[in-house]
């Protein structure tokens, strides 16, 4: 899960190379926190929030076989 939010996220920004993505694990979920530039976190979530909700369904629909719930978190 980790490299396919990253691999997004450095898709829509404008500086990849400060794309930086974390995950922590749990027995029920996975945290995947994606940190970027302060100019680029508009594009990452998108008007009204379209661009985060549709890598948010991207992920839920990835982790159908490993039966976690994945969160993804904005860190600013």
């Amino acid at each position: 899960m980790k490299k396919l939010v990253e691999e997004i996220a450095k898709a829509l920004v404008d500086l990849p190379e400060q794309v930086s993505v974390n995950e922590i694990e749990s027995q029920q979920s996975i945290v995947v926190e994606l940190a970027v530039a302060k100019q680029d976190l508009g594009k990452i979530i998108g008007k009204k929030g379209q661009n985060v909700q549709a890598i948010r369904t991207i992920l839920n629909a990835a982790s159908g076989k490993s039966k976690k719930r994945i969160i993804l978190e904005l860190l600013e």
